[in-house]
């Protein structure tokens, strides 16, 4: 099957971003006196800043998600950085003549932001993020979202992520897809979901074209 476009999620398989983001999650864990349990909130990094905060803050949802941002775009460039062989990787896909895009949970105004500091902006012909959509991964909607945009289909795109989310959206819009085991995902926990293959380094992820 012919690859024509490959599909990216940002934090944890792109950028290395997860420690900003778990200091940050501190950081407003102890603001509104939340105890912290760093795997509870480990296995809900993937899904909309705004679903966590109602999950762990209730009522202070809006304050929770005021505070994370504050403290996310104070550190942003200290923590953020991406991951090793990234920029030759996009450069050989673009060589290619593969399209490629962001679909992220991340809100648009913090991925705009990593994606600009990183220097990827340019490689990109597309980026969803969860405030361009009502459903968010693991529903289809976001990868199908940015499919129809680039004109197409499902079949001959490739979903590469670091998460159980970002396996199970590829599945439901019927993409291939690829665990990274850099990011935030174990290897065996990835494995259950039966991508169609891992990925220790970018260099593999030629062969799946």
């Amino acid at each position: 099957m012919k690859t024509k476009a490959v599909l990216f999620d940002l934090d944890g398989t792109l950028v290395d971003s997860l420690p900003l983001i778990v200091r940050t999650y501190r950081q407003v864990f102890e603001e509104l006196k939340i105890p912290w349990g760093n795997d509870d909130v480990v296995k809900m990094i993937g899904l909309p800043l705004k679903d966590i905060g109602r999950h762990f803050s209730g009522e202070q949802a809006s304050r929770f998600e005021e505070l994370y941002q504050f403290y996310y775009h104070r550190d942003h460039d200290r923590y953020t950085s991406l991951f090793p062989g990234t920029l030759p990787l996009l450069d050989r896909l673009k060589e290619k003549g593969i399209r490629m895009g962001i679909v992220t949970s991340k809100g648009k105004p913090g991925a705009s932001r990593t994606i600009a500091f990183t220097g990827i902006e340019p490689y990109m012909d597309i980026v969803v993020t969860a405030h361009d959509v009502i459903k968010h991964k693991p529903e289809p909607e976001p990868l199908l979202n940015a499919l129809n945009y680039l004109g197409i289909k499902a079949v001959h795109s490739i979903l590469v992520g670091d998460s159980r989310f970002d396996i199970l959206t590829g599945k439901n819009a019927g993409s291939r897809t690829l665990g990274v085991t850099w990011g935030l995902g174990r290897r065996e926990e990835l494995e259950q979901l039966e991508p169609d293959g891992l990925i220790d380094r970018w260099e593999d992820l030629i062969k799946y074209l």
